[in-house]
């Protein structure tokens, strides 16, 4: 197991460039099912989870070449079916999350698909039926078999409907507009998610044949087509690890320029950050933090307590609760930390304290930060990182400490950032990789 060992306190310079979004990528690697021409994807980062999915549909038999370092073709002409029954298949199907997003276009375009329970991070319960109830919808047919952790879907025919999601799930949205772009007839869906992400998805699809109507919004209409050709698709700039720069800046006191990202593709982020005292500003193409030498937290105008909460796009992503929670700590002001999403997401703030951060846990889902207005900086302590968003959070906290942080089990860091060492490195951060 490897650590990373960090010697905070340094103010970082320069510029960095944002990766391809992890959370796209796996949604369209997994829409390249949906057709057996080749499909040419730009700007896919190489980080753990994306590269597992690779993996599967190569072993699957698509066909894949990395034409550089960020460039993929695939053409899934006659993949294995048999595959899905393998060994390899169940152990590297259950590793991450985003293999459910295999069921969609395998259901599809074959009428029939098998997974394993999707692994991911642990930040409580994660359920399936948003996918599920969205598939039989459509008319599949579903068993489990709890012995084996396995669910099988299978349909001679997928036919459109109306369906009203009990949650705005983004893997959930995006699973059941794959299988719906080919289902007969229309398909309607109410409370769909509208991440970037999933207008992504969209307009790759619309390009590949696809027809759908209401892209961007909560409401879409899909009429489906007989089948599907292939495309050139470019990701976007991961808005997650934007918004962890964005931290990251403010904790270390750090100007820094974040290249080729567009404010508006982030949502209620930079306007969530401005409430914790943060300035991100539009420069061009790229997006620039100035040097914060302190930042304070906003009121509500009736001056009670500012409260930063998730919710669903555009709302402000739970993915970035961890890093607005860590950025509160060093804030002039208190701040209610409200995770609304996921009961475990907050279980990493014994770490925070251990460092000397003032934060009160009220419950699983609700943290109160006491600002220390960078009056008492945080101190390096031995910590291991639980999941990838806490992991990350964990990681600017001790950029911005005094003395040396080890941070241990970083394989789930590195599952959702890729080369972060390194490019910390490139703007002076003091870190290494160590065994």
């Amino acid at each position: 197991m490897n650590a990373f060992e960090i010697r905070g306190g340094n103010r970082l310079h320069g510029e960095i460039h944002p990766q391809g979004a992890k959370n796209e990528a796996l949604q369209v690697i997994c829409a390249t099912l949906l057709t057996d021409e080749k499909v040419t994807i730009h700007n896919i980062p190489d980080i753990h989870d994306v590269n597992v999915l690779i993996g599967i549909l190569s072993e699957m038999g698509v066909t894949i070449e990395r034409l550089n370092t960020d460039t993929y073709t695939f053409q899934a002409k006659n993949p294995d079916m048999n595959y899905l029954f393998s060994d390899s298949f169940l152990r590297k199907g259950g590793m991450l999350r985003g293999s459910v997003m295999i069921l969609g276009p395998m259901l599809a375009r074959f009428g029939v698909a098998y997974l394993p329970k999707p692994g991911g991070d642990k930040i409580g319960r994660r359920r399936l039926d948003t996918h599920l109830i969205g598939f039989q919808n459509l008319g599949a047919a579903i068993d489990f078999f709890p012995e084996e952790q396995v669910y099988k879907l299978h349909a001679s025919a997928l036919r459109g409907s109306y369906m009203l999601l009990d949650e705005a799930s983004v893997t959930g949205t995006a699973n059941i507009i794959m299988a719906a772009v080919m289902a007969k007839g229309q398909t309607t869906i109410f409370n769909a998610a509208c991440e970037p992400y999933i207008t992504q998805l969209c307009h790759m699809l619309v390009s590949m044949g696809a027809k759908i109507k209401g892209i961007g919004s909560n409401l879409l209409y899909i009429e489906g087509v007989r089948s599907m050709n292939g495309t050139t698709h470019t990701l976007l700039p991961d808005f997650i690890e934007v918004g962890s720069f964005i931290g990251m800046a403010a904790m270390t006191q750090s100007a820094l320029t974040l290249k080729n990202v567009d404010m508006f593709q982030l949502g209620n982020i930079p306007k969530t950050f401005k409430r914790l005292g943060i300035t991100v500003e539009q420069k061009g193409e790229d997006l620039f933090i100035p040097q914060h030498d302190n930042y304070e937290v906003e009121a509500f105008f009736d001056g009670s307590i500012m409260t930063i909460s998730d919710a669903p796009w555009p709302g402000f992503t739970p993915d970035l609760i961890s890093i607005a929670l860590v950025v509160a700590t060093q804030a002039k002001g208190a701040v209610l930390i409200h995770q609304k999403m996921f009961e475990s997401r907050l279980f990493f703030v014994d770490k925070l304290i251990d460092m000397g951060a003032q934060i009160i846990l009220c419950d699983p889902h609700r943290a109160t930060v006491i600002g220390q207005g960078n009056q008492n900086r945080l101190r390096g302590i031995e910590m291991t990182s639980p999941d990838i968003r806490a992991g990350v959070a964990l990681l600017i906290a001790a950029l911005s400490a005094k003395g040396k942080s080890i941070i241990r089990n970083i394989e789930q860091i590195d599952r959702g950032y890729q080369y972060i060492d390194q490019r910390l490195k490139a703007i002076g951060a003091e870190i290494e990789r160590i065994e």
